[in-house]
């Protein structure tokens, strides 16, 4: 599975997350400790706010460890809010267009996790798209489609409803194709004003989710993976929860996805 970091706060240079510290995304990328895959080697990429609305976009199918312009950028672009990930596919070809994070208007979405028997709910969670947001669609990958979903369940005005419906959906769709929902879902998400993120899974083992104050900037981290282990006081996000960040302060509530009515008449 995949590694990421995102940070909201005082502007800061990418490369203080992205690529200088000891276990840093870019190491992560080779060498992640907390993951079922310590390679994630399929692409990576950056997402960063600036003076507009929408976020800069850069992403690519190397490996994050041998680009050197991610690096070259990462030492130049200042931020005071951005997303970077880097790649271990669980289904999808190795393409920009299946690389996080993805975007769409203001909004920027990265994720690490899968649908599990994503094959065979596919269609049907496509079809369910309205057509503007299935317009949208660019990629294969069951993340870029969750992030769609979001969107059609009105991510705009209500972000952590829109998961919800979202994830919902997700399992809805499982049961109608008749087998349970296996769904893990640890994601961050951004309208460039404020940073969220999931943990969430529907059996035990949810992907990991970290945060902490980042000394540099005095801003805060969210990680899925913490990338300084020995300088940072890193808070383990519990699993089932969505945290909501601003420049304000953070707060971490409880999600529980409702299941669909069919399947409690079953």
């Amino acid at each position: 599975m995949c590694r990421w970091a995102a940070y909201l706060g005082e502007a800061v240079f990418l490369e203080d997350i992205v690529t200088a510290p000891c276990h840093s995304l870019i190491a992560q990328s080779h060498c992640a400790q907390e993951a079922k895959s310590p390679t994630n080697g399929d692409g990576f990429g950056l997402a960063w706010y600036g003076d507009r609305p929408e976020p800069g976009l850069y992403r690519d199918i190397l490996p994050a460890w041998s680009d050197p312009n991610l690096k070259s950028l990462c030492r130049q672009i200042k931020s005071g809010l951005f997303l970077a990930h880097v790649r271990a596919s669980t289904g999808g070809a190795t393409s920009r267009m299946n690389c996080h994070p993805f975007t769409s208007g203001c909004w920027s979405f990265m994720h690490n996790g899968q649908i599990g028997g994503f094959e065979k709910i596919r269609r049907a969670l496509e079809n369910s798209l309205s057509d503007a947001v299935f317009a949208l669609r660019e990629g294969t990958t069951d993340s870029e489609l969750f992030f769609l979903l979001m969107i059609d369940e009105g991510l705009s005005g209500d972000p952590q409803g829109a998961v919800l419906r979202a994830t919902s959906r997700v399992m809805d769709a499982s049961r109608r194709a008749g087998f349970e929902p296996a769904l893990r879902l640890t994601a961050a998400l951004s309208d460039g004003g404020s940073l969220h993120a999931v943990r969430y899974a529907t059996d035990a083992h949810a992907p990991t989710l970290y945060t902490a104050v980042f000394r540099n900037g005095g801003g805060r981290c969210i990680v899925s993976e913490p990338f300084d282990r020995d300088g940072g006081d890193w808070q383990a996000i519990p699993p089932s929860s969505f945290v909501t960040m601003t420049r304000d302060g953070m707060s971490i509530r409880p999600f529980a996805p409702v299941a669909a009515k069919f399947a409690l008449a079953v």
